[in-house]
């Protein structure tokens, strides 16, 4: 009995001791598509250095830069009858000051009018997605009294430069074409901003005998290049933004949802409507806050707030992030995270077949097929970086479920016995290939898997003699042998 106990204990140990280094395994391979997913990023990084990367539309907004100076004679001159034209003190206690400000009218209402198409580009083995949006952009103002400056101090020296009319973007470089009309006159464009919040993008010069009292309309037609992310403020006291693109994968992000959308395999559309009343944008842009957004991160070049409290001092925003759903290595890492799971649930099958059976299998070939079953998940990687990923998926599974069958076989002494071992293996790469498509509803799928899983294993092993498996060497109390009857 002792024996017995003893052999068990040993099994158990030794288990417990492949599950560990299966558990090891299992984590190098993580490392590893981790490491392939940072190199992903540096490939990405790389596409936008080269080209654009993420973009965020802040405009039109028309400003100007004005500049007061004051002088202050604090000094006390007891002289009352000091001659016309001569010097009123000695000039001591004299003291002025000078200070530059902005002055800065955000459209009345700004209808933004924009379609993107993405196409695909590479480095190396490494894809991004890079968007090419072209939009309309109308704004009016009805009066730019805004820009009339005020005095702060009596008879100072007040003097304000040219209103200019400016549009921002995160990268420059994306600008592939712009066109502007002022009440429907062209313009000329020149590159920056001369805002120091806001450097990036272009700017054109009003005409100088312009009404500030009248009523004002700007349009402008742009060409935007950029990658991943898209973002534009809300910055009119009343803002209509509708989208339309090819991408069937949208992520609706900032501060602000659409009101309508429709996602097709050939694209979607969406659209905004934001108050004023309902936005800080105009304020914050009137501060000159960092254009930032907790939700696609900080432009280039702004530092990102890294909690909630930073984060109420970014220009609010809305757009949309175009997921990569080929983005093989995050499906990858998924699909990792389930190979302890998948390794167990195998033991428990090969379990089964050695109570069920009388048969001994050792803790090496335990090993042997959680071994194939972790390689499941590298040949998983290494295929999908050459291939797509669903074929890849079913190539890697398909090599593994034959594989598994033909051992099981061999160490289940039937193929009998080894092809239903095969078939519960395909079973569970199946269910793990649906798991990775459904992303949403994966936590339920994959709890109810469970719960079926455990009523199998429940149910078939519902009339085992627990203690008696210690009795056997092979888990199962023998058939004790009857000696034939001596009348036969």
């Amino acid at each position: 009995m002792n024996t017995m106990k003893s052999q068990a204990w040993n099994k158990f140990w030794g288990l417990a001791a492949v599950l560990l280094l299966l558990l090891w395994g299992l984590g190098q391979i993580s490392d590893l598509v981790a490491q392939r997913q940072d190199q992903r990023q540096v490939a990405i990084q790389s596409i936008a250095q080269s080209l654009a990367g993420t973009q965020t539309l802040l405009g039109p907004l028309i400003y100007t830069t004005c500049t007061e100076e004051w002088s202050d004679d604090t000094s006390k001159n007891d002289n009352k009858n000091d001659k016309k034209g001569e010097p009123q003190g000695d000039g001591k206690g004299s003291k002025g000051g000078r200070r530059e400000f902005k002055l800065m009218a955000p459209p009345t209402n700004l209808a933004i009018k924009g379609s993107s198409a993405l196409e695909p580009r590479a480095r190396g083995l490494h894809t991004t997605q890079v968007f090419h949006l072209q939009t309309t952009l109308s704004a009016q103002w009805t009066d730019l009294n805004n820009l009339k400056a005020e005095r702060t101090h009596p008879g100072s020296r007040l003097q304000c430069g040219p209103a200019l009319l400016m549009l921002s973007v995160s990268d420059a470089r994306g600008i592939r074409q712009i066109d502007v009309k002022l009440n429907g006159a062209v313009q000329t464009v020149r590159s920056g901003t001369s805002m120091g919040a806001y450097p990036r993008g272009i700017h054109t010069v009003l005409p100088s005998n312009l009404d500030t009292n009248q009523a004002l309309s700007a349009e402008m037609q742009l060409e935007l290049a950029g990658t991943e992310h898209l973002a534009l403020v809300p910055l009119g006291t009343a803002t209509q933004i509708s989208l339309h693109s090819n991408w069937p994968h949208p992520s609706f992000g900032g501060q602000f949802l659409p009101v309508e959308h429709r996602i097709g395999d050939s694209g979607f559309d969406a659209s905004w409507r934001v108050s004023a009343l309902a936005s800080t944008a105009q304020q914050s842009v009137l501060q000159q806050r960092s254009l930032c957004s907790s939700f696609w991160g900080a432009a280039p070049g702004v530092e990102e707030p890294v909690n909630a409290q930073k984060n109420q001092a970014c220009v609010e925003t809305l757009g949309v992030t175009f997921v990569d759903p080929g983005n093989t290595y995050a499906l990858s890492n998924r699909a990792t995270k389930y190979g302890i799971l998948f390794i167990t649930l195998t033991f428990v099958a090969v379990g089964l077949f050695e109570l069920m059976r009388a048969l001994r299998v050792h803790p090496i070939q335990y090993l042997l097929v959680g071994a194939a079953i972790s390689v499941f998940f590298l040949l998983l990687v290494s295929l999908s970086e050459q291939l797509a990923f669903g074929s890849a998926y079913a190539i890697a599974a398909t090599a593994c479920v034959l594989l598994l069958t033909y051992y099981a076989s061999h160490i289940l002494r039937s193929w009998k016995h080894g092809l239903p071992f095969g078939a519960g293996i395909a079973i569970l790469y199946g269910l793990l290939y649906v798991l990775l498509q459904l992303e949403q509803k994966a936590l339920v799928v994959g709890a109810i898997a469970l719960f079926l899983v455990l009523a199998l294993v429940m149910t078939l092993t519902r009339k085992v003699d627990w203690y008696a498996q210690l009795q056997t060497p092979g888990g199962v109390t023998p058939t004790p042998v009857v000696p034939p009857s001596a009348d036969v």
